[in-house]
Protein backbone atom coordinates (compact mmCIF):
# COMPACT_ATOMS: atom_id res chain seq x y z
CA UNK A 1 0.00 0.00 0.00
CA UNK A 2 1.60 3.45 -0.91
CA UNK A 3 1.37 6.46 1.19
CA UNK A 4 1.09 10.18 -0.21
CA UNK A 5 1.65 13.23 1.72
CA UNK A 6 0.03 16.30 0.74
CA UNK A 7 1.49 19.71 1.34
CA UNK A 8 -0.32 20.55 4.81
CA UNK A 9 0.49 17.25 6.27
CA UNK A 10 3.96 17.30 5.26
CA UNK A 11 4.58 20.89 6.57
CA UNK A 12 2.64 19.62 9.90
CA UNK A 13 5.27 16.56 10.25
CA UNK A 14 7.83 19.00 9.98
CA UNK A 15 6.41 20.99 13.25
CA UNK A 16 6.03 17.90 14.73
CA UNK A 17 10.07 16.92 14.44
CA UNK A 18 10.86 20.28 14.66
CA UNK A 19 9.35 21.61 17.61
CA UNK A 20 6.97 18.44 19.86
CA UNK A 21 10.17 15.88 19.75
CA UNK A 22 8.79 13.14 16.86
CA UNK A 23 11.10 10.53 15.84
CA UNK A 24 11.19 7.22 14.43
CA UNK A 25 12.82 5.85 17.70
CA UNK A 26 14.11 2.45 15.88
CA UNK A 27 14.21 0.70 12.47
CA UNK A 28 14.95 -2.41 13.55
CA UNK A 29 16.39 -5.49 10.86
CA UNK A 30 15.04 -9.03 12.25
CA UNK A 31 17.56 -11.86 11.88
CA UNK A 32 17.17 -14.97 11.64
CA UNK A 33 20.51 -17.18 13.50
CA UNK A 34 19.26 -20.95 13.13
CA UNK A 35 20.95 -22.03 10.70
CA UNK A 36 24.08 -21.34 12.99
CA UNK A 37 24.01 -23.52 15.09
CA UNK A 38 27.03 -25.69 16.04
CA UNK A 39 28.16 -28.34 18.34
CA UNK A 40 31.07 -25.75 19.40
CA UNK A 41 29.88 -22.83 20.94
CA UNK A 42 33.38 -21.02 19.24
CA UNK A 43 31.85 -22.01 15.83
CA UNK A 44 28.54 -20.82 16.93
CA UNK A 45 29.92 -17.80 17.93
CA UNK A 46 32.01 -17.34 14.48
CA UNK A 47 28.83 -18.22 12.00
CA UNK A 48 26.75 -15.67 14.23
CA UNK A 49 29.14 -12.49 13.80
CA UNK A 50 29.35 -13.71 10.06
CA UNK A 51 25.89 -13.71 9.21
CA UNK A 52 25.32 -10.62 10.70
CA UNK A 53 27.55 -8.50 9.60
CA UNK A 54 27.18 -10.05 5.92
CA UNK A 55 23.10 -9.45 6.66
CA UNK A 56 22.78 -6.09 7.58
CA UNK A 57 25.99 -4.52 6.39
CA UNK A 58 23.45 -1.79 4.37
CA UNK A 59 21.45 -1.07 7.62
CA UNK A 60 23.08 1.52 8.92
CA UNK A 61 23.86 3.71 5.85
CA UNK A 62 20.37 3.30 4.48
CA UNK A 63 19.30 4.49 7.54
CA UNK A 64 20.82 7.28 7.53
CA UNK A 65 20.28 8.39 3.94
CA UNK A 66 16.61 8.22 4.48
CA UNK A 67 17.16 10.43 7.60
CA UNK A 68 18.63 12.90 5.30
CA UNK A 69 16.64 12.66 2.45
CA UNK A 70 13.49 12.72 4.61
CA UNK A 71 14.48 15.02 7.02
CA UNK A 72 13.05 12.27 9.46
CA UNK A 73 15.20 11.51 12.82
CA UNK A 74 16.01 8.14 13.09
CA UNK A 75 17.37 7.44 16.69
CA UNK A 76 18.06 4.15 16.41
CA UNK A 77 19.11 1.39 14.50
CA UNK A 78 19.17 -2.07 15.74
CA UNK A 79 18.88 -5.71 15.07
CA UNK A 80 17.13 -8.01 16.84
CA UNK A 81 17.97 -11.98 16.42
CA UNK A 82 16.08 -15.56 17.09
CA UNK A 83 16.59 -16.60 20.35
CA UNK A 84 19.86 -17.65 21.24
CA UNK A 85 18.66 -20.53 23.27
CA UNK A 86 17.43 -22.32 20.20
CA UNK A 87 20.22 -20.87 18.22
CA UNK A 88 22.74 -22.86 20.88
CA UNK A 89 20.29 -25.78 21.48
CA UNK A 90 23.22 -28.07 19.91
CA UNK A 91 26.23 -26.19 21.72
CA UNK A 92 27.99 -28.90 23.80
CA UNK A 93 29.39 -26.26 26.16
CA UNK A 94 27.38 -24.87 29.30
CA UNK A 95 28.71 -21.28 28.72
CA UNK A 96 26.80 -19.58 26.27
CA UNK A 97 28.74 -15.54 26.80
CA UNK A 98 31.17 -16.53 23.85
CA UNK A 99 27.99 -16.27 21.80
CA UNK A 100 26.73 -12.77 23.43
CA UNK A 101 30.37 -11.33 22.79
CA UNK A 102 29.83 -12.39 19.24
CA UNK A 103 26.56 -10.36 18.71
CA UNK A 104 28.33 -7.46 20.43
CA UNK A 105 31.56 -7.79 18.27
CA UNK A 106 28.91 -8.06 14.95
CA UNK A 107 27.18 -4.83 16.60
CA UNK A 108 29.80 -2.62 17.10
CA UNK A 109 31.15 -3.33 13.09
CA UNK A 110 27.68 -2.66 11.98
CA UNK A 111 27.63 0.38 14.39
CA UNK A 112 24.21 -0.33 15.72
CA UNK A 113 22.71 1.06 18.83
CA UNK A 114 21.33 -2.36 20.21
CA UNK A 115 20.95 -5.94 19.32
CA UNK A 116 18.32 -7.97 21.37
CA UNK A 117 17.88 -11.60 21.24
CA UNK A 118 19.94 -13.17 24.09
CA UNK A 119 16.95 -14.85 25.14
CA UNK A 120 15.12 -17.82 26.22
CA UNK A 121 11.27 -18.45 26.00
CA UNK A 122 10.59 -21.44 29.05
CA UNK A 123 6.64 -20.26 29.65
CA UNK A 124 5.89 -23.80 29.93
CA UNK A 125 8.72 -25.27 31.16
CA UNK A 126 12.76 -25.75 30.62
CA UNK A 127 15.11 -27.19 27.51
CA UNK A 128 18.47 -27.23 28.49
CA UNK A 129 19.22 -24.64 26.41
CA UNK A 130 17.34 -22.51 28.03
CA UNK A 131 19.14 -23.14 31.50
CA UNK A 132 22.49 -22.82 30.37
CA UNK A 133 21.29 -19.48 28.55
CA UNK A 134 19.40 -17.78 31.64
CA UNK A 135 23.12 -19.22 33.88
CA UNK A 136 24.99 -17.53 31.24
CA UNK A 137 23.34 -13.95 31.47
CA UNK A 138 25.03 -11.86 34.23
CA UNK A 139 27.93 -12.67 32.32
CA UNK A 140 26.87 -12.24 29.12
CA UNK A 141 24.99 -8.86 29.48
CA UNK A 142 27.58 -7.26 31.71
CA UNK A 143 30.52 -8.19 29.89
CA UNK A 144 29.14 -6.91 26.49
CA UNK A 145 28.25 -3.54 25.71
CA UNK A 146 25.52 -3.29 22.95
CA UNK A 147 23.43 -6.92 23.59
CA UNK A 148 20.02 -7.48 24.78
CA UNK A 149 18.69 -10.20 26.37
CA UNK A 150 14.53 -11.31 27.97
CA UNK A 151 13.04 -14.41 29.33
CA UNK A 152 9.43 -15.19 28.95
CA UNK A 153 8.27 -16.76 31.92
CA UNK A 154 4.10 -17.25 31.43
CA UNK A 155 1.72 -16.88 29.10
CA UNK A 156 -2.62 -16.48 28.70
CA UNK A 157 -2.07 -20.56 27.17
CA UNK A 158 0.70 -21.54 29.34
CA UNK A 159 0.72 -20.47 32.89
CA UNK A 160 3.66 -19.07 34.35
CA UNK A 161 6.43 -21.10 35.20
CA UNK A 162 7.67 -20.39 38.57
CA UNK A 163 10.93 -22.00 38.71
CA UNK A 164 11.47 -19.70 36.36
CA UNK A 165 10.76 -16.66 37.76
CA UNK A 166 12.28 -17.43 40.92
CA UNK A 167 15.50 -18.11 38.94
CA UNK A 168 14.93 -14.86 37.46
CA UNK A 169 14.76 -12.52 40.87
CA UNK A 170 18.28 -14.39 41.74
CA UNK A 171 19.75 -13.51 37.95
CA UNK A 172 18.57 -9.66 38.38
CA UNK A 173 20.49 -9.93 42.20
CA UNK A 174 23.85 -11.29 40.62
CA UNK A 175 23.64 -8.71 37.40
CA UNK A 176 23.49 -6.15 40.23
CA UNK A 177 26.29 -6.76 41.97
CA UNK A 178 28.64 -6.56 38.95
CA UNK A 179 27.03 -3.83 36.73
CA UNK A 180 23.41 -2.17 37.49
CA UNK A 181 23.84 -1.03 34.29
CA UNK A 182 23.47 -4.72 32.65
CA UNK A 183 20.04 -4.85 35.00
CA UNK A 184 18.61 -1.94 31.91
CA UNK A 185 19.41 -4.88 29.68
CA UNK A 186 17.27 -7.50 30.73
CA UNK A 187 13.59 -7.94 30.69
CA UNK A 188 11.29 -10.78 31.92
CA UNK A 189 8.08 -11.06 29.79
CA UNK A 190 4.77 -13.08 30.34
CA UNK A 191 3.45 -13.09 26.80
CA UNK A 192 6.49 -12.14 24.86
CA UNK A 193 5.50 -10.95 21.04
CA UNK A 194 7.57 -11.82 18.17
CA UNK A 195 7.53 -8.37 16.38
CA UNK A 196 8.88 -5.92 18.84
CA UNK A 197 11.47 -3.69 17.36
CA UNK A 198 11.89 -2.21 21.19
CA UNK A 199 15.32 -2.30 22.94
CA UNK A 200 15.81 -4.43 25.66
CA UNK A 201 12.83 -7.02 24.78
CA UNK A 202 13.41 -7.40 21.11
CA UNK A 203 14.10 -10.52 19.30
CA UNK A 204 13.14 -12.44 16.19
CA UNK A 205 10.52 -14.89 16.49
CA UNK A 206 10.21 -18.20 15.01
CA UNK A 207 7.47 -17.50 12.73
CA UNK A 208 9.31 -14.39 11.35
CA UNK A 209 10.77 -14.36 7.86
CA UNK A 210 14.34 -14.87 7.48
CA UNK A 211 15.08 -11.09 8.02
CA UNK A 212 12.77 -8.45 8.10
CA UNK A 213 12.18 -5.01 9.05
CA UNK A 214 10.29 -3.56 11.98
CA UNK A 215 9.81 -0.03 12.46
CA UNK A 216 9.37 1.98 16.11
CA UNK A 217 7.67 5.21 16.19
CA UNK A 218 7.57 7.55 19.30
CA UNK A 219 5.67 10.74 19.74
CA UNK A 220 4.38 11.52 23.61
CA UNK A 221 5.56 15.17 22.38
CA UNK A 222 3.12 15.89 19.36
CA UNK A 223 0.24 14.06 21.66
CA UNK A 224 0.88 16.33 24.12
CA UNK A 225 0.61 19.26 21.96
CA UNK A 226 -2.59 18.30 20.34
CA UNK A 227 -4.20 17.96 23.64
CA UNK A 228 -3.22 21.26 24.88
CA UNK A 229 -6.09 22.35 22.16
CA UNK A 230 -8.88 20.22 24.46
CA UNK A 231 -8.77 21.64 27.59
CA UNK A 232 -12.12 22.20 29.14
CA UNK A 233 -13.63 19.21 26.28
CA UNK A 234 -15.33 16.34 26.86
CA UNK A 235 -13.39 13.11 27.00
CA UNK A 236 -14.59 11.43 24.13
CA UNK A 237 -13.03 14.71 22.36
CA UNK A 238 -9.42 13.95 24.27
CA UNK A 239 -9.62 10.45 22.60
CA UNK A 240 -10.67 11.61 18.82
CA UNK A 241 -7.79 13.44 19.01
CA UNK A 242 -5.56 10.48 20.44
CA UNK A 243 -6.56 8.70 17.71
CA UNK A 244 -6.16 11.60 15.07
CA UNK A 245 -2.63 12.22 16.00
CA UNK A 246 -1.75 8.61 16.40
CA UNK A 247 -2.48 8.18 12.89
CA UNK A 248 -0.34 10.72 11.74
CA UNK A 249 2.68 9.38 13.50
CA UNK A 250 1.90 6.31 12.39
CA UNK A 251 1.64 7.37 8.31
CA UNK A 252 5.31 8.96 9.13
CA UNK A 253 6.57 5.26 10.53
CA UNK A 254 4.85 3.51 7.57
CA UNK A 255 6.70 5.90 5.00
CA UNK A 256 9.76 4.98 6.70
CA UNK A 257 9.32 1.51 7.04
CA UNK A 258 8.42 0.83 3.53
CA UNK A 259 11.41 2.75 1.84
CA UNK A 260 13.71 1.21 4.28
CA UNK A 261 12.27 -2.10 3.00
CA UNK A 262 12.71 -1.50 -0.32
CA UNK A 263 16.34 0.05 -0.27
CA UNK A 264 17.14 -3.09 1.83
CA UNK A 265 15.41 -5.72 -0.50
CA UNK A 266 13.94 -7.26 2.98
CA UNK A 267 10.47 -7.67 3.87
CA UNK A 268 8.91 -5.01 5.68
CA UNK A 269 7.00 -6.28 9.15
CA UNK A 270 5.18 -3.78 11.47
CA UNK A 271 5.08 -0.20 12.03
CA UNK A 272 5.08 -0.36 16.07
CA UNK A 273 3.14 2.83 17.62
CA UNK A 274 3.99 3.06 21.16
CA UNK A 275 4.69 6.50 23.03
CA UNK A 276 8.21 5.79 24.12
CA UNK A 277 9.00 8.66 26.08
CA UNK A 278 12.37 10.35 26.92
CA UNK A 279 14.15 12.39 29.76
CA UNK A 280 13.76 15.28 27.07
CA UNK A 281 11.27 18.20 28.55
CA UNK A 282 8.43 17.86 26.67
CA UNK A 283 8.36 13.99 25.41
CA UNK A 284 6.41 12.55 28.76
CA UNK A 285 3.90 10.53 29.16
CA UNK A 286 3.06 11.56 32.57
CA UNK A 287 2.75 15.22 30.59
CA UNK A 288 -0.24 13.32 28.55
CA UNK A 289 -1.83 12.34 31.72
CA UNK A 290 -1.42 15.64 33.43
CA UNK A 291 -3.07 17.13 29.85
CA UNK A 292 -6.09 14.82 30.33
CA UNK A 293 -7.09 16.44 33.73
CA UNK A 294 -4.45 14.37 36.26
CA UNK A 295 -3.03 17.29 38.78
CA UNK A 296 0.00 14.80 38.89
CA UNK A 297 0.66 11.42 37.49
CA UNK A 298 0.02 8.69 39.52
CA UNK A 299 -3.08 9.88 41.77
CA UNK A 300 -6.50 8.33 41.46
CA UNK A 301 -7.77 8.49 37.93
CA UNK A 302 -4.55 7.95 36.14
CA UNK A 303 -5.19 4.02 34.83
CA UNK A 304 -8.65 5.61 33.52
CA UNK A 305 -6.60 8.32 31.38
CA UNK A 306 -3.90 6.02 30.56
CA UNK A 307 -6.26 3.58 29.68
CA UNK A 308 -8.15 6.29 26.92
CA UNK A 309 -4.53 6.93 25.63
CA UNK A 310 -2.69 3.90 25.15
CA UNK A 311 -6.77 2.36 23.31
CA UNK A 312 -7.06 5.61 21.21
CA UNK A 313 -3.25 5.60 20.25
CA UNK A 314 -3.74 1.91 18.69
CA UNK A 315 -7.08 2.92 17.12
CA UNK A 316 -5.33 5.53 15.49
CA UNK A 317 -2.56 3.20 14.08
CA UNK A 318 -4.57 0.44 13.02
CA UNK A 319 -5.85 3.32 10.53
CA UNK A 320 -2.66 4.49 8.91
CA UNK A 321 -1.12 0.90 8.30
CA UNK A 322 -1.97 -2.31 7.58
CA UNK A 323 0.58 -4.01 9.63
CA UNK A 324 0.78 -2.63 12.96
CA UNK A 325 2.90 -4.80 15.88
CA UNK A 326 5.16 -5.18 18.31
CA UNK A 327 3.65 -3.35 21.77
CA UNK A 328 2.03 -0.70 20.18
CA UNK A 329 0.13 1.90 22.93
CA UNK A 330 2.16 3.68 25.85
CA UNK A 331 4.97 3.05 27.70
CA UNK A 332 6.09 3.86 31.62
CA UNK A 333 9.38 3.80 32.07
CA UNK A 334 9.94 5.19 35.01
CA UNK A 335 13.78 6.72 34.13
CA UNK A 336 13.05 7.87 30.69
CA UNK A 337 10.00 9.72 31.53
CA UNK A 338 10.45 13.48 32.96
CA UNK A 339 7.05 13.60 34.57
CA UNK A 340 7.26 10.13 36.14
CA UNK A 341 10.48 10.99 37.79
CA UNK A 342 9.19 13.99 39.37
CA UNK A 343 5.86 12.20 40.15
CA UNK A 344 7.88 9.32 41.87
CA UNK A 345 10.33 11.89 44.02
CA UNK A 346 7.25 13.63 45.13
CA UNK A 347 6.31 10.24 46.32
CA UNK A 348 2.68 10.48 44.20
CA UNK A 349 3.76 7.73 41.83
CA UNK A 350 4.60 4.58 43.37
CA UNK A 351 5.15 1.12 42.92
CA UNK A 352 1.46 0.00 43.61
CA UNK A 353 0.15 2.55 41.01
CA UNK A 354 2.72 1.32 38.68
CA UNK A 355 1.63 -2.03 38.77
CA UNK A 356 -1.99 -1.39 38.36
CA UNK A 357 -1.01 1.39 35.25
CA UNK A 358 0.45 -2.11 33.63
CA UNK A 359 -3.21 -3.68 33.39
CA UNK A 360 -4.11 -0.80 30.46
CA UNK A 361 -0.78 0.13 29.06
CA UNK A 362 1.51 -2.17 26.91
CA UNK A 363 4.24 -3.00 28.79
CA UNK A 364 4.52 -3.48 32.31
CA UNK A 365 6.96 -2.47 35.33
CA UNK A 366 10.13 -0.68 33.19
CA UNK A 367 13.05 0.90 34.46
CA UNK A 368 12.53 0.89 38.34
CA UNK A 369 14.81 1.44 40.89
CA UNK A 370 14.48 -0.48 44.07
CA UNK A 371 16.83 -0.61 46.98
CA UNK A 372 20.29 -2.60 46.40
CA UNK A 373 19.52 -4.93 48.94
CA UNK A 374 15.81 -6.42 48.15
CA UNK A 375 16.43 -9.97 48.08
CA UNK A 376 15.78 -12.16 45.45
CA UNK A 377 13.29 -13.64 46.59
CA UNK A 378 11.31 -10.45 46.41
CA UNK A 379 12.46 -9.37 42.95
CA UNK A 380 10.78 -13.04 41.37
CA UNK A 381 7.61 -11.92 43.57
CA UNK A 382 6.78 -8.20 41.57
CA UNK A 383 8.02 -10.71 38.42
CA UNK A 384 5.37 -12.85 39.52
CA UNK A 385 2.50 -10.50 39.86
CA UNK A 386 3.19 -8.41 36.42
CA UNK A 387 3.21 -11.92 34.79
CA UNK A 388 0.07 -12.78 36.42
CA UNK A 389 -1.56 -9.27 35.15
CA UNK A 390 -0.20 -10.67 31.89
CA UNK A 391 -1.82 -13.87 32.23
CA UNK A 392 -4.98 -13.31 33.44
CA UNK A 393 -5.83 -10.45 30.56
CA UNK A 394 -3.97 -11.89 27.99
CA UNK A 395 -1.65 -8.86 27.48
CA UNK A 396 2.14 -8.76 27.16
CA UNK A 397 3.36 -7.46 30.71
CA UNK A 398 7.51 -6.92 31.34
CA UNK A 399 9.71 -6.61 34.16
CA UNK A 400 13.07 -4.19 34.10
CA UNK A 401 14.01 -3.77 37.75
CA UNK A 402 17.39 -2.31 38.92
CA UNK A 403 18.73 -3.33 41.76
CA UNK A 404 20.70 -0.08 43.14
CA UNK A 405 23.43 -1.38 44.93
CA UNK A 406 24.74 1.05 47.50
CA UNK A 407 21.27 3.14 47.30
CA UNK A 408 17.90 3.48 49.15
CA UNK A 409 14.48 4.76 48.77
CA UNK A 410 15.13 8.73 47.54
CA UNK A 411 18.06 8.58 46.62
CA UNK A 412 19.32 8.53 42.68
CA UNK A 413 20.55 6.38 40.16
CA UNK A 414 21.39 7.50 36.70
CA UNK A 415 21.97 5.64 33.66
CA UNK A 416 22.92 8.15 30.96
CA UNK A 417 21.23 9.05 27.61
CA UNK A 418 17.88 8.13 26.86
CA UNK A 419 17.83 5.62 30.10
CA UNK A 420 17.84 9.12 32.08
CA UNK A 421 17.99 8.21 35.92
CA UNK A 422 15.58 6.76 38.46
CA UNK A 423 14.70 7.54 42.24
CA UNK A 424 14.93 4.67 44.02
CA UNK A 425 11.12 3.72 44.71
CA UNK A 426 10.08 1.56 48.34
CA UNK A 427 8.82 -1.93 48.42
CA UNK A 428 6.46 -3.68 50.80
CA UNK A 429 7.93 -4.77 53.33
CA UNK A 430 7.70 -8.51 54.21
CA UNK A 431 9.17 -11.70 52.28
CA UNK A 432 7.05 -13.97 49.61
CA UNK A 433 9.93 -16.58 49.88
CA UNK A 434 7.73 -19.29 50.79
CA UNK A 435 5.25 -18.69 47.97
CA UNK A 436 8.55 -18.41 45.66
CA UNK A 437 10.22 -21.45 46.34
CA UNK A 438 7.32 -23.28 45.70
CA UNK A 439 8.61 -23.69 42.11
CA UNK A 440 6.17 -25.59 39.71
CA UNK A 441 3.62 -23.95 37.39
CA UNK A 442 0.56 -21.71 37.71
CA UNK A 443 -2.19 -23.64 35.69
CA UNK A 444 -3.40 -21.19 32.89
CA UNK A 445 -6.66 -19.63 33.32
CA UNK A 446 -10.09 -21.06 32.12
CA UNK A 447 -10.30 -18.45 29.11
CA UNK A 448 -7.15 -19.68 27.89
CA UNK A 449 -9.09 -22.89 26.10
CA UNK A 450 -10.20 -21.32 23.11
CA UNK A 451 -10.34 -23.93 20.99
Amino acid sequence: MSYLMNSSEILQTIEMIDQQHLDVRTVTMGISLLDCGDVSVDRCAEKIYTKLCRTAEHLVPVCCNIEQEFGIPIVNKRVSVSPVSLVAASCEEDDYTPLAKAMDRAAETLGINFIGGFSALCHKGFAVSDLRLIRSIPQALTETSLVCGSVNVGSTRAGINMDAVRLMGGIIRDIALRDPMGCAKLVVFCNAVEDNPFMAGAFHGVGEPEVVINVGVSGPGVVAHALKSCRGEKIDVVAETVKRTAFKITRMGQLVAQEASKRLSVPFGVVDLSLAPTPAVGDSVAEILELIGLERCGIHGTTAALALLNDAVKKGGVMASGHVGGLSGAFIPVSEDAGMIRAAEEGVLTMDKLEAMTCVCSVGLDMIAVPGDTPPDVLSAIIADEAAIGMINSKTTAVRLIPAVGKQVGERIDFGGLLGSAPVMPLHAGSPREFVDRGGRIPAPLHSLRN
